[in-house]
């Protein structure tokens, strides 16, 4: 036995049948139990619901969205929607309307200054060639720019399409005035057509004519004085203007294109209806449905199928666990199916609180998780079971806890839930493994909250996740979540012990108070009892933890392992004090029976004050099946005094059993007789204490009262040598060492 392993097994009831503590059939129930729990308590959070239901039909129920789902066929008509609200993009582009007018009146001034060129050939000329300089204007300019790239292609064929199209056609008597300009006049005019025409095409112009019905007015304002001159300048002008302003289709349809980008995804968030009850089911629905894997007819077994595994595998951590540590083999297994009925009920209670936490958790208050008494499970484990198997367990809650608690759409861990899940649980488990008192919950709460609030604040540190309220919302959280798992658990602490009949190391502590009514009653009525029986535990609990076994069980049950005493306290030596000893005077079979009593009463007073079955056990077999020699003998010389064959044998002296059927309760029964056999002497020494334990344990040995027990010879030899030391610690001043005895006898 050990605190944590088998000393924890007790009745879990009386109305099942016993042997279905260590039926195998039972074992693998509670594994497939284990499984179940796992599937199902996972199952809502990671395998959609789906519906039974067809195209036309009116939905009996709210169909709502399991997981963030995208409607694409709304999304598209979205996307439409805001890209055919995109205006045409134009484009403001100079063609250098300016040097275009400057080449015309130099190329005019260039021909009137050639004498040998007639005016009809002068006119001609003009006729053929201004015309043509627009075209090759609006060329050489897209030409240029085409190999700088300035502009793309589409805007550069649109420049010269819309361009052309709009060029001015100049009367046919306009180039009849041109041959009778002078340099001067054709200077004076350069001047104001450059001015105009940089005037009127500096503003955005789609239509090049909305410019051109402006330019009489411009240039009857001008200085121009002749007649000639205005009517050329003006028809010149209106030549040269050109539209600036262009379709860009390109950035149209990227600015098209980025709309949609930015229009966001038409999608129902976890949770939100996606079809009404009562509501007719479209084919744009159905298809939705389908989609999403919704409809049974559609349903894929895939998660089904990965949701199993990872259940199967977790069970597989605990039972490789348990029987790698020894806990399901052998004759009698460290943990029976009483322990994995316990484990799968704390499994349970753990899963329920952090669902029921679960259910507050909003999209708005995702923090509310933090409240979720994770380590709830662990602590429970750690007090009635063991400490590995509470670690081995914390990672598998830390798995559970980033499912049920995960607020993430679209995601199956969320690992800070995980996180906040594996810190709190491994704080709790190295808080509470050495708990003596029910104040160390409260303590080891309070540690658990420390390190919650601390997980908590680095992980919303790490993410920048930094808004105030929600900050101090989850750290808050995270440390109530503590004393929360605290309170549970002292509550659910006496739950399990009575149910159980589990005897923890808190449970120990609190029967060993002195005022517990049976020990007040062995103190008062029996106090050379209660006297060795503490010293008793003081022996054994040594003794006990050399050899790995559980001390404080030792301690508590050698506290109570006389308590039949007090029933007749003064026919027992340790209680005689200034008396007559009562067996002196009556029948060596009566004392013996008066004797052996003591193991069957204190058992009975034990059940009647609900002492929990180690202790029990303990009682009823710390003197095995060993014999009453004293009497025996005593019988025996009666006997031979009155000249009679004995009507009797050795066996009908000895103790009812049973014999020791476990550690404690034969290092407890070891101690027992080491604690009077020192007492009896009056002056011991070292090799007489020495000798007489060792006389002690190979007198039982001998006897085979250690065959229905698993102790070794090796650790025979380690109890020995504890109780050797803690005899020689307790009795210091009585004994006397080798040297003081060599001392005395020169001295003598």
């Amino acid at each position: 036995m050990n605190r944590n392993g088998t000393s924890k097994q007790g009745n879990a009831g009386t109305a099942v049948a016993p042997g279905w503590r260590q039926s195998p059939a039972v074992r693998w129930m509670l594994m497939a139990l284990f499984v179940l729990l796992f599937y199902f308590s996972l199952a809502p959070h990671v395998i959609p619901e789906t519906y039974d239901i067809t195209e036309g039909a009116v939905s009996e129920k709210d169909i709502k969205a399991p997981f963030q789902i995208r409607d694409e066929k709304a999304t598209r008509l979205a996307e439409e929607e805001a890209a055919g609200r995109i205006v045409d993009m134009y484009s403001n582009v100079s063609l250098g309307n300016e040097s275009l007018v400057e080449q015309i009146l130099f190329r005019i001034e260039q021909l009137n200054m050639d004498d040998q060129v007639t005016k009809e050939n002068k006119i001609q000329i003009y006729r053929d060639e201004i015309p043509g300089r627009y075209v090759q204007h609006i060329d050489s300019f897209i030409q240029s720019n085409r190999k700088t790239g300035t502009y793309s292609e589409s805007l550069l064929e649109e420049m010269a399409r819309v361009a052309k199209a709009q060029q001015y056609t100049i009367p046919e008597e306009t180039f009849y005035k041109m041959p009778q300009l002078t340099p001067e006049q054709l200077q004076e005019m350069r001047s104001v057509a450059r001015d105009i025409v940089r005037k009127l095409t500096s503003e955005q112009l789609r239509e090049a004519e909305t410019a051109r019905m402006q330019v009489a007015e411009l240039v009857n304002a001008s200085t121009l004085s002749s007649r000639t001159e205005r009517e050329i300048v003006q028809e010149l002008a209106r030549f040269s203007i050109m539209p600036n302003r262009f379709l860009d289709e390109e950035a149209t349809e990227e600015a098209k294109v980025q709309a949609k980008q930015n229009t966001p995804p038409v999608v129902y968030n976890e949770g939100d209806v996606i079809v009404k009850r009562g509501e007719t089911i479209t084919a744009d629905m159905y298809k939705l449905l389908s989609d999403s894997n919704l409809l049974q007819d559609k349903r894929h077994y895939w998660p089904q199928a990965g949701l199993l595994i990872l259940s199967l595998m977790s069970i597989i951590v605990i039972y490789a666990y348990l029987h790698h540590s020894g806990g399901l083999g052998g004759a009698k297994p460290k943990y029976g199916n009483s322990q994995l009925l316990m484990l799968w009920l704390i499994f349970f209670i753990n899963i329920i609180t952090m669902q029921i936490i679960a259910f507050t958790q909003t999209d708005t208050a995702p923090y509310a998780g933090y409240l979720a008494p994770a380590a709830l499970g662990t602590m429970l484990i750690t007090l009635l079971l063991d400490l590995h198997l509470a670690i081995i367990s914390s990672f598998l809650f830390s798995i559970m806890g980033s499912v049920i608690l995960n607020t993430q759409p679209n995601q199956l861990f969320d690992f800070k839930f995980g996180f906040f899940v594996i810190v709190v649980s491994l704080a709790a488990v190295f808080s509470i493994h050495r708990a003596s008192q029910r104040s160390t919950i409260l303590k080891a709460g309070i540690m658990v909250s420390l390190f919650g609030s601390a997980s908590v604040m680095a992980v919303l540190l790490l993410t920048e996740q930094l808004e105030r309220m929600p900050f101090i919302y989850s750290v808050a959280f995270a440390f109530a979540s503590g004393l929360l798992t605290a309170v549970l658990v002292i509550g659910l602490m006496p739950f399990f012990e009575v149910t159980f009949g589990i005897l923890s190391a808190l449970k120990l502590v609190e029967l060993s108070n002195p005022n517990h009514p049976l020990l007040r009653k062995l103190l008062t009525e029996t106090p050379g009892t209660y006297h060795h029986s503490v010293m008793v535990g003081n022996l054994s609990e040594a003794a006990a933890e050399s050899i790995g076994a559980d001390g404080l069980l030792c301690r508590v049950g050698s506290f109570y392992h006389d308590i039949g005493k007090t029933k007749r306290p003064n026919y027992f030596i340790e209680n005689q004090t200034n008396i007559e000893n009562p067996h002196d005077t009556i029948d060596p079979k009566l004392s013996k029976s008066i004797i052996v009593a003591h193991a069957r009463d204190g058992v009975e007073m034990l059940k009647a004050h609900n002492i929990p079955k180690p202790i029990r056990d303990i009682a009823e077999q710390h003197h095995g099946t060993t014999s009453l020699k004293y009497f025996y003998h005593k019988a025996l010389k009666q006997a031979e005094e009155q000249g009679i064959e004995p009507a009797f044998t050795e066996d009908d002296f000895r103790y009812p059993g049973p014999k020791a059927q476990s550690k404690e309760a034969a290092v407890v029964g070891i101690a027992d007789c080491v604690e009077a056999a020192v007492r009896s002497l009056r002056n011991p020494t070292v090799e007489q204490v020495e000798a007489m334990i060792q006389k002690i344990i190979k007198s039982r040995l001998d006897d085979n009262q250690y065959n229905e027990c698993d102790l070794t010879l090796k650790e025979l030899d380690k109890v020995a040598q504890s109780l050797k030391e803690s005899v020689i610690g307790i009795f210091h001043s009585r004994i006397e060492y080798p040297d003081d005895a060599k001392t005395k006898e020169r001295t003598n």
